[in-house]
């Protein structure tokens, strides 16, 4: 009985333990599965941290790429608009030069009225209120009171003092580039064209003085302002009378100085050519130059010099001069004032030298050009290709002494009148008249054999681009291959270029 009794104790102490174990198992399955489903849970946050994460950095990236673009695009902006600015500033610096002298104008219109009405005043009162008037033209009595109401007095030392005969020749010459015997014989050829008579109410600026403005502003180049303190002028008149005297060298100088040569001084020219290169038949030499301006208010395109502005890393604007030259240096034809974007073939086609040639005046005779010309029937340039023989080699040394001359007369003319080396203030349209004055100045002084001041040569660079049709001549390129190998079989031809 009591061993029955023992074995059922152990039986259900057997199964109280197996339960347990069970129950245990249960439990510990079910903690395994509950750490199991926490880590996905852990990783799967994770995954998801890395997403936003990575999402997060590619928007960042995106906002920063396109900040970046609105910054670029800001500056391009901005970097438009200053040069806009620029160019604004620039001609309201022209306007306001010009609104000033409109002032200055209207105002001696105003102070002419009123002495006019105060002239008929005055004469209806009586011959002796005339003669007070006649006194005051003269500067004596009281009428000299009067006159100062319409004429205000300026002090014009300096110029009296250069207008006296004892004044120092070579003080002289260095403020107007001449010497008092070429610069009266300029007073007296264009004496008849811009002198001016006496008025009632103010005394006429002397001939003299007229020329004097004109040429010592060409000479130096000074501002106007400069010009009205050194001469005791208005700054509105030393204007005018610039563009007068300019425009009388051109009407009256110019036909006379500046002119292509007759049959006679063409065989001297060519003799002279020759015997300096050695190149038979050149009547000229060739070059043309660049003239800086102010920014134009209309056609900015077409004056901006591209070659200029990568070499000073500054805007720059200009107009061409091309001239032809003879051995001495004298200009025999200019073409002025065609645009500076515009290569030295295009100046030429547009010049009325082409015109000419095209109509026989050049016929069997050349006129040495640079490279920056085409090789035409009546246009010798230098070789320019790659790789050149011994003959092209001496021929371009030869007909490189020929270009020097043309080069050389236009570093006199831009050194002798300092007004060329400047960005001019001139007006666009008045241009030609001024830069055509310099050349007929420039050739009196060369022909009067005018010395120039060593402090005053400079040297010359323009930009020389070979064009785009370099050779428009089959029989031009024969005739230079004959002339290239007469030079070196004659002995004319150097050894420099070795």
């Amino acid at each position: 009985m009591n061993e029955t009794n023992n074995i059922s104790h152990s039986k259900k102490r057997q199964r109280k333990d197996d339960k347990q174990e069970e129950n245990d198992s249960d439990a510990s399955n079910s903690f395994g599965q509950d750490g199991s489903r926490k880590k996905k849970k852990i990783l799967k946050g994770f995954i998801t941290s890395l997403i936003l994460l990575e999402q997060q950095e590619k928007s960042d990236q995106e906002e920063q790429n396109h900040a970046s673009n609105e910054e670029k695009i800001l500056f391009e902006a901005n970097h438009k608009k200053r040069i806009k600015t620029m160019v604004e500033y620039y001609g309201n610096i022209q306007d306001d030069h010009v609104e000033i002298q409109e002032t200055e104008r209207n105002k001696r219109k105003k102070s002419r009225a009123v002495a006019g009405a105060a002239a008929v005043s005055a004469a209806s009162n009586g011959v002796a209120a005339i003669k007070g008037i006649k006194d005051a033209k003269h500067g004596g009595g009281a009428g000299g009171q009067q006159r100062r109401l319409w004429v205000k007095d300026r002090d014009k030392e300096w110029w009296d003092d250069c207008n006296r005969s004892d004044y120092p020749e070579e003080e002289f010459k260095k403020a107007f580039r001449m010497s008092k015997s070429t610069f009266d014989s300029i007073c007296e050829e264009l004496n008849s064209v811009i002198a001016k008579e006496d008025t009632t109410l103010r005394n006429a600026i002397p001939v003299r003085q007229r020329v004097a403005v004109c040429i010592w502003r060409l000479a130096t180049g000074e501002p106007l302002r400069l010009v009205s303190k050194r001469f005791g002028l208005g700054i509105s008149t030393c204007h005018k009378l610039v563009l007068e005297v300019c425009s009388a060298i051109r009407n009256v100088l110019m036909p006379k100085y500046l002119q292509w040569p007759d049959e006679d001084n063409l065989r001297k020219t060519k003799n002279e050519f020759e015997s300096i290169s050695g190149i038979p038949n050149v009547v000229g030499s060739m070059y043309t130059t660049h003239i800086s301006i102010i920014a134009p208010k209309i056609s900015v395109a077409a004056y901006f010099n591209k070659k200029h502005t990568e070499r000073n890393q500054k805007t720059s604007y200009s107009i061409t001069v091309q001239g032809v030259v003879d051995p001495k240096g004298v200009f025999t034809d200019v073409c002025i004032g065609w645009p500076g974007s515009m290569p030295d073939d295009q100046v030429l086609e547009k010049s009325a030298l082409f015109q000419r040639a095209n109509g026989g005046l050049l016929k069997d005779v050349w006129i040495v050009g640079t490279s920056g010309y085409p090789l035409m029937d009546w246009v010798l340039v230098p070789y320019t290709q790659q790789n050149l023989t011994w003959t092209q080699h001496a021929f371009n040394e030869k007909i490189g002494e020929i270009q020097s001359v043309a080069k050389d007369a236009f570093a006199r003319l831009k050194g002798r009148w300092s007004c060329l080396q400047k960005r001019t203030e001139v007006k666009l349209q008045d241009l030609p008249v001024v830069l055509g004055a310099c050349c007929v100045l420039h050739n009196i002084c060369e022909m009067q054999n005018e010395e120039m001041d060593p402090e005053l040569r400079m040297e010359l660079v323009d930009d020389e681009m070979v064009p785009e049709v370099a050779l428009r001549s089959a029989s031009s390129m024969k005739a230079r291959d004959s002339i290239a190998h007469n030079l070196l079989h004659h002995c004319h031809a150097g050894t420099s270029f070795l």
